[in-house]
């Protein structure tokens, strides 16, 4: 089929589009949006029209499969819309502010259940806590590797259970 024949056809059957992009779409630019996309993918895809077809049924479901594959797109990335004047408020990252006494408190109260931690767990976890590997702490404290690991690991569950009230 040659590409003026295909356009003439595409031209005479295009108008019941708008009204299914209505359908679809419940906003009138958004529909407009969604017919200019359909009808530029079936002229980018015109090769793929088989002649004596239903060019109806094509456009249908070219325009359909848009709108399917938008809806994903925009739920993937779970983003609001809405068409309002304030659209701008809807994906604005809102950070709540930190409350500092808090933190404090519970950094004090952290540093105190470490200082009440047995000396045999509170040296290994915090040289570990500073930031050295298991291995440094061994040599430092001429522990095997293994004990020192148990160690940091009892630690820690220590600290778990005095910690987690919260």
């Amino acid at each position: 089929m040659a590409n003026t024949e295909f356009n003439d056809m595409l031209v005479d059957n295009a108008d019941f589009l708008k009204p299914f992009a209505i359908n679809l779409t419940k906003d009138a630019e958004a529909a407009n949006d969604l017919y200019q996309e359909t009808l530029y993918k079936a002229l980018a895809n015109h090769e793929k029209y088989n002649a004596g077809t239903n060019i109806k049924a094509w456009l249908f479901t070219i325009m359909r499969n848009i709108f399917i594959n938008d809806y994903r797109r925009k739920a993937k990335r779970k983003t609001v819309f809405d068409n309002t004047s304030e659209d701008f408020l809807l994906n604005l990252k809102q950070a709540s502010v930190p409350n500092g006494a808090e933190s404090v408190l519970r950094e004090k109260e952290i540093r105190t259940a470490i200082d009440e931690l047995p000396e045999i767990f509170k040296v290994p976890f915090l040289l570990y806590f500073d930031g050295y590997k298991y291995q440094e702490i061994a040599e430092y404290l001429n522990e095997p590797l293994g004990t020192i690991k148990s160690r940091i690991h009892f630690a820690r569950k220590l600290l778990k259970e005095q910690i987690s009230r919260y």
